[in-house]
């Protein structure tokens, strides 16, 4: 057993990602991307292009580099700034898949039994899901805890992985002693977390969505925008007068939740503007503000993805800080653990 020790945190550290797989879209932008950009304000801010997390399932690998140069368009295009915060793609540092297999040694399989997002990515093909899609988790785990990341803005279906993290934290420092890693708090963010499929009220918006129509990319122009809202799934009757009467009605809560969330004001306040009106003038006011709110990030998406060299540049750039700020942790890390590294000559 090792010599205990205090551990060194840093005390306002945001680590968050999301994988290049499938368009960028609104949910994306609503539920992170948005959130992630005033994080910086008060943060020191690390957001990361998960490509390793993509290839749990197979991936084309031109697609994929297409796509983690897109993912990247839209943290920028959304106000994450690469001079403010770090900005990387996940393979471009060692640090994240080395401390993986650390934790892969750590966290216990009852644990990962338990996640259910394996249950659901992996269906009844269980036995021929790949076994990095079982242990993603201790990926995700190592990917905030190479920068001991003192918070991870999350939505609710990520909450049972960050237990994970705290868990894979609180079990490698009781194991070997020593405080090396923090148990990392979530920042949850309410105010448009959650965005549904403009064709199913009751699914989340997704990339993965065979149906192009159930969800506003934020690489559409403003007629495929206006278009995917206005045959958007309603009910019959007109928009409700109160949050209450909104259990029942999952597509317009998401319609009416959009519009609160784009124009950054209150449920309560939308219905209150709305309340009572058809479903036609609403989506047209709907329209109108999300042409106005997403098409800047569109055409700022573009212009850098006309310029690859570009953004290659600032994902490389940011590599090298990434790494620079895992590599004392790393070098604690097999300290810790016992791995005997190389003497200076």
């Amino acid at each position: 057993m090792t010599e205990d020790r205090p551990v060194s945190l840093p005390k306002n550290r945001i680590f968050s990602g999301a994988q290049p797989s499938g368009s960028m879209h609104l949910g994306n932008y609503l539920g992170a991307f948005r959130n992630w950009a005033k994080l910086q304000d008060d943060y020191e801010c690390i957001y990361c292009v998960v490509d390793l997390h993509a290839i749990t399932v197979w991936q084309d690998p031109q697609e994929l580099i297409r796509q983690t140069r897109e993912a990247a368009a839209a943290y920028i295009a959304s106000g994450v700034d690469p001079k403010r915060s770090v900005l990387f793609n996940q393979s471009q540092v060692a640090a994240h898949g080395e401390l993986a297999w650390v934790f892969n040694c750590v966290a216990r399989i009852g644990w990962l039994n338990r996640m259910t997002q394996f249950k659901d990515k992996a269906g009844k093909n269980r036995e021929k899901a790949s076994a990095g899609l079982f242990v993603y988790p201790n990926l995700m785990a190592a990917d905030i805890l190479a920068y001991k990341a003192s918070h991870v803005p999350v939505g609710e279906d990520q909450k049972q992985h960050l237990e994970l993290t705290r868990d894979i934290a609180m079990k490698f420092n009781n194991d070997y002693g020593r405080e090396v890693f923090p148990l990392v708090e979530p920042v949850i963010q309410k105010e448009g977390a959650r965005i549904m499929s403009l064709r199913d009220g009751s699914k989340k918006m997704s990339k993965s969505d065979p149906s192009d129509a159930s969800r506003l990319n934020l690489t559409d122009d403003a007629d495929s925008i206006a278009r995917k809202i206005r045959k958007a799934k309603t009910d019959p009757h007109p928009l409700p007068d109160s949050v209450a009467d909104l259990a029942e009605r999952p597509e317009a809560n998401n319609l009416l939740g959009i519009y609160a969330a784009l124009s950054d004001q209150s449920l309560e306040k939308t219905l209150a503007e709305f309340g009572g009106t058809d479903f036609a003038p609403f989506k047209k006011a709907l329209v109108d503000l999300a042409v106005a709110k997403l098409s800047p990030i569109t055409q700022e998406m573009s212009r850098l993805m006309n310029d690859p060299a570009e953004i290659d540049a600032i994902l490389s750039e940011g590599a090298d800080r990434a790494a620079a700020l895992a590599l004392p942790v790393m070098e604690e890390v097999r300290e810790t653990v016992g791995f005997l590294g190389r003497r200076a000559r």
